[in-house]
C-alpha cells in the first residue's frame, strides 16, 4: 500500500509541475477510458476466481449493503460540499 500511495503522490507532484503543458490538459477522456478498462479487468479477475464466486451467497448481501451505504454517504458528502463551499449567497 505505501508503494501505491507513493505513486499517487508522485503523480500529483509531476502533474502539478507539468500543469501548463497542453498535452496534459487533454487527458480527461483517456483517464476515463483507462479507469473503465481497469474496472473491467478487475471484474474479469473476480469472475474467474472460483473461491469468490462460490462464497458470493455468504458475503454478497454484506457487500451490497456496504456499496449502497458508501454511495449514499458519498452523495451526501458531495451535496454538503456543494452547499457549503460552492453556492453563493447562502440560498440554493
Amino acid at each position: 500500500m505505501p508503494i501505491v500511495i507513493g505513486f499517487m503522490f508522485t503523480g500529483i507532484v509531476v502533474g502539478y509541475l507539468l500543469r501548463d503543458i497542453s498535452f496534459l490538459k487533454n487527458t480527461e477522456k483517456t483517464i476515463t477510458c483507462t479507469v473503465l478498462l481497469l474496472l473491467f479487468i478487475i471484474g474479469i479477475s473476480i469472475g474467474s476466481n472460483k473461491s469468490v464466486i462460490n462464497n458470493l451467497p455468504h458475503f454478497g448481501w454484506q457487500a451490497g449493503i456496504l456499496a449502497v451505504l458508501s454511495t449514499c454517504g458519498s452523495i451526501f458528502a458531495s451535496w454538503m460540499v456543494l452547499k457549503l463551499f460552492f453556492q453563493k449567497g447562502g440560498k440554493s
